[in-house]
């Protein structure tokens, strides 16, 4: 194929050539500024000369191509030479339908098979997310590790009571808390999973003890007014990053949501009419919840003068090119950062859920109609919210003897 000039006067040849403008139209639309999406289709332009010289097309950029053509960029250029800088590129490329879709990492043996099975369980028997399942995998693979080494295909004959608790009481002291309690649970889940496969002939979940721990022994640490309006005050309303993150904590702190819900939030669940929002949330479940007036206000103010223009359909996206949907953690991290500006400390996301319960609890609500607002599968998660209810604690108070004997 012959060299053409495609936009920006970057010239190509090969096969990548007819795709140089939807490529530019693409990074365009991500946000990237005129000078970032020359560079990039000049790499564009470099990868296409590239395949053309082997008489390679778009399909043949598997995973090891892909690394072949970067070895040789590094030997010529001194920016752009990265599977990340490729990314837009080929993320386009996937989009059309013109190379292979990421390469899976195959497993890795009888215990990656067995553990990628796990995860097809979770998935679709148990309805967890991707990344709560990922979780799984990773708390639950130290104990498939644990496996005798003798037992090659993992058939699980040798598993038994005592080698469960003996990997109990090795692993689980050197853990904190936290990862020492969802170890348990996952491995309890994995158990079920191995039983209900008929992988063993007991269901061995039995064995895994239930963590020491009082659910509802601490207090849920909420907010308080001076705090709220501090954290507020940090973001600063006349700037897109500000408009956005002042939403973000409007949706939090007045809705409820947790940090996943947020970021899952797409432009059509919010219903301008009815003035309601759709919610997705664990485990599949969707719910439909009134948007109050002052989070419609900041949302507005986001999506007209904060939101990049772009095609997600997403609600909140990133602040600087590419713009791409926030995740969980992106949006934990919002609050974090604006918590330092105000001089709070460490604070993160699901602090505002804490306080939408408590400040609803203190506002004359029942533990039912919190639970309701919070989405909780059982009113047992709302109940430690009855400790921070402190006007209707304080009628409970026996008063203090002034008389009496007092020894």
């Amino acid at each position: 194929m012959d060299s053409i000039s495609g936009p920006l006067g970057v010239r190509f040849s090969g096969p990548l050539a007819p795709l140089a403008a939807g490529l530019a139209a693409e990074l365009a639309a991500l946000g990237y500024s005129p000078a970032t999406v020359e560079y990039h289709l000049r790499l564009a332009a470099h990868l296409s000369r590239w395949l053309q010289t082997r008489g390679l097309g778009t399909s043949a950029l598997t995973g090891p191509v892909q690394a072949e053509f970067l070895v040789e960029r590094r030997r010529e250029y001194s920016h752009l030479y990265s599977m990340q800088a490729m990314g837009p590129t080929l993320g386009y490329l996937r989009r059309i339908g013109m190379m292979p879709a990421p390469e899976e990492a195959l497993p890795n043996g009888a215990a990656e098979e067995l553990l990628a099975r796990f995860k097809h369980y979770l998935l679709v028997e148990r309805s967890v997310t991707v990344p709560v399942a990922d979780s799984y995998l990773r708390w639950v693979r130290p104990f498939v590790r644990a496996i005798p080494a003798d037992d090659s295909g993992l058939s699980f004959t040798g598993v038994d009571a005592v080698l469960v608790s003996g990997f109990l009481v090795r692993h689980l002291p050197r853990l904190g808390r936290k990862t020492a309690q969802m170890t348990a649970s996952s491995l309890r889940s994995f158990l079920r999973f191995l039983y209900a496969e008929g992988i063993v002939a007991v269901d061995l979940a039995v064995v895994v003890p239930a963590f020491a721990y009082r659910r509802h022994s601490g207090l849920p640490e909420p907010l308080t007014a001076t705090q709220v309006q501090a954290l507020i005050g940090a973001c600063d309303p006349s700037g897109s990053v500000g408009r956005r993150d002042l939403a973000v904590i409007a949706c939090l702190l007045r809705l409820g949501l947790r940090c996943g819900e947020v970021a899952a939030l797409r432009l059509e669940d919010i219903d301008w009419v009815d003035g309601t929002v759709r919610v997705r949330g664990k485990g599949n479940r969707v719910d439909l919840l009134p948007l109050p007036n002052d989070v419609g206000q900041v949302l507005v103010a986001y999506l007209r003068q904060g939101r990049p223009a772009a095609a997600a359909r997403v609600v909140f996206l990133t602040a600087v090119a590419p713009f791409t949907a926030l995740d969980r953690t992106s949006v934990s991290c919002i609050v974090a950062r604006a918590a330092r500006r105000a001089g709070l400390g460490a604070i993160h996301a699901h602090r505002l859920r804490h306080t939408t319960a408590s400040v609803t609890l203190n506002a004359g609500a029942t533990l039912e109609q919190v639970a309701h607002l919070l989405r909780h599968a059982s009113p047992a998660t709302t109940a430690v919210y009855a400790k921070t209810d402190l006007s209707r604690l304080g009628t409970l108070a026996r008063p203090w003897p002034l008389t009496g004997n007092l020894s």
